[in-house]
């Protein structure tokens, strides 16, 4: 069974009507990400963090998967399907993907704020100064803040190393290091890039760069492997 690697980015969530950080009216329209998404401006201001996060995470429950997410779960049929996901939501293990790797955290967990190995489901949409973990902290959300770490890379780019078919969704290809995740992929295997704004980035071997949005493309690129399959 051959290994797919399919890389996501906002543009998957944004059709499921998860506001994104860099269109014009996106998440970052009101704030500056120093304010809300770093290490200094939970030192500096935790409880507008924790707002700004208990916003996005009560719509994101208001919200479910779309075609693209759905599609990516029939591709198990015939493939043995990893995805390795920029963004923070759970809408891929909500459509029924078996396999998802978090880049950047996950937003529906809390951790430690003094041992980040504690990590606990967050019950609701609501994280709350006081809230603490067993050892007495104040829990944080589980993202990857703006000047921290990316500490899943490495990993990530084990698993894109193996990929007989390599899949970029929603994502320009521009946030490093996760942009750079293609490079690892190895050079006979197929690679697609599915994005309506996508250009053919320069040096990649075998990339077929299909301009659609994420629910349209992705179920067509699915179907095509499918009975590429039979």
């Amino acid at each position: 069974m051959k290994n797919v690697v399919v890389f996501t980015g906002a543009g998957v969530s944004a059709e499921s009507g998860v506001k994104t950080f860099r269109d014009s009216d996106g998440l970052w329209r009101n704030y500056r990400f120093e304010e809300v998404a770093s290490p200094h401006a939970w030192n500096t201001d935790p409880e507008l963090v924790l707002e700004f996060y208990n916003i996005r995470r009560k719509q994101l429950l208001e919200v479910g998967p779309n075609p693209a997410h759905l599609a990516l779960v029939k591709l198990e049929e015939k493939f043995k399907v990893q995805i390795i996901t920029q963004n923070v939501d759970d809408l891929h293990e909500r459509a029924g993907s078996k396999n998802v790797f978090h880049l950047h955290g996950e937003i529906r967990k809390s951790r430690s704020t003094v041992d980040p190995e504690l990590i606990y489901d967050i019950e609701g949409w609501e994280l709350k100064l006081g809230d603490k973990c067993e050892k007495g902290s104040q829990l944080r959300p589980h993202v990857v803040w703006f000047g921290e770490q990316v500490d899943g890379f490495s990993a990530a780019t084990e698993i894109a190393s193996n990929a007989d078919i390599f899949i970029v969704i929603g994502t320009s290809l521009v946030v490093y290091p996760a942009a750079g995740l293609i490079d690892f992929v190895p050079d006979l295997s197929p690679k697609y890039l599915i994005d309506p704004k996508a250009k053919t980035p320069w040096g990649i071997q075998n990339l077929t760069v299909i301009q659609e949005k994420a629910g349209k493309g992705v179920p067509e690129l699915v179907e095509s492997l499918l009975n590429a399959e039979k």
